[in-house]
């Protein structure tokens, strides 16, 4: 019984101890994962009619802290408005853009209610934790109606 009583503890230590020293993904996989979204991006909104345009790819080192540095993609698309009140077109604006980062590009979403009936334009903001990687799109009134902030957290190469 004791043998089993100090194993178990044993084991819940090196469990707890393997949380506490979880390193931070390198720059080399955010970069990876964040230049993958970008090619999914563009296979996604292919279509002239989104008119997508990067314009800035995740292809250059930008220092953040010391010896750190982070990627950057911008990007804008446009989603035409038919003959629809505003607060429809960009429900479906946003509503599309929600489905493909979550969907296709595997994001967790964070959920604003209190943008629901705006008319002035609303964020969709999104996260993959894992690899430390933020995006944010301003779904806009006007067009181009989505743009794109995606950013890796400051790592190590």
């Amino acid at each position: 019984m004791r043998v089993a009583r100090s194993l178990a503890i044993g084991l819940t230590l090196i469990i707890a101890a393997s949380g506490c020293t979880a390193s931070e993904p390198s720059l080399k996989e955010a970069t990876a994962e964040l230049q993958k979204d970008t090619r999914l991006l563009q296979e996604a909104f292919k279509n002239p009619l989104n008119k997508l345009r990067i314009l800035q790819g995740a292809d250059k080192d930008i220092p953040c802290d010391k010896d750190k540095f982070k990627r950057v993609m911008r990007a804008t698309a446009d989603y035409e408005r038919t003959n629809e009140p505003l607060a429809n077109h960009l429900e479906r604006a946003q509503t599309l853009m929600e489905n493909r980062l979550a969907r296709e590009l595997g994001y967790k979403l964070e959920f604003d209610s209190s943008q629901n009936e705006a008319e002035d334009g609303r964020f969709i903001y999104g996260t993959k934790e894992n690899l430390g990687i933020k995006v944010t799109v301003y779904v806009a009134p006007e067009s181009p109606t989505w743009r794109l902030h995606a950013t890796t957290s400051c790592l190590s190469r």
